[in-house]
């Protein structure tokens, strides 16, 4: 599929791609990917923040009205401060991250690059995130672009989750099969 007709599916698919074909048009496709960033790194490291674009509980005006000072303060693009506005108006704040995950899949198949979610028990080292990196492209053909996770009850080990096909060679998956085994 070329980046040209590249598209995602489902209500933040659908919006992600709308952006991405704005972004394309206003020569703003990393600007608006920097801007998404930001945001995504904001809404994870506030609860306020996290609440304001989730709940219902909100008016749209106010989501307007706070998103939109934060958005100026972190100094994102005009086209980005627009959209999340739009987003705001049409009560679609709640697909926000689903939105900025499409928009990155989007942004990487235009570089030619494969979207890889890793999740591991601990952080990876900088040699780590090298090496699995090296050994996707070399399995995939392509760059891969990872966005990492840690979650502790895998004991150890990866999950890494590319589009739709996951690899999961974690203990806690390996003791969940050896027990399975053990009990038939």
């Amino acid at each position: 599929m070329g980046a040209e007709n590249a598209h995602e599916t489902g209500l933040a698919g659908r919006y992600a791609t709308a952006m991405f074909e704005l972004a394309q048009d206003d020569k703003s496709v990393e600007a608006v990917a920097a801007d998404f960033a930001a945001l995504k790194a904001a809404i994870h490291a506030s609860a306020d923040l996290a609440r304001l674009v989730r709940s219902p509980a909100f008016s749209r005006e106010d989501q307007a009205k706070a998103l939109k000072a934060l958005l100026q303060k972190m100094g994102v693009s005009p086209v980005t401060v627009k959209f999340i506005s739009v987003l705001a108006a049409k009560r679609r704040l709640f697909a926000l991250e689903g939105i900025i995950a499409s928009y990155d899949r989007l942004v990487a198949r235009l570089h030619g690059e494969v979207q890889a979610e890793v999740t591991s028990a601990r952080p990876l080292s900088a040699a780590e995130t090298a090496e699995l990196k090296r050994v996707l492209k070399s399995g995939l053909s392509r760059e891969p672009r990872l966005e990492t996770r840690v979650d502790p009850a895998l004991l150890g080990g990866l999950v890494i989750k590319l589009g739709s096909r996951m690899i999961d060679s974690s203990l806690r998956t390996k003791l969940n099969g050896i027990r399975a085994a053990m009990k038939g």
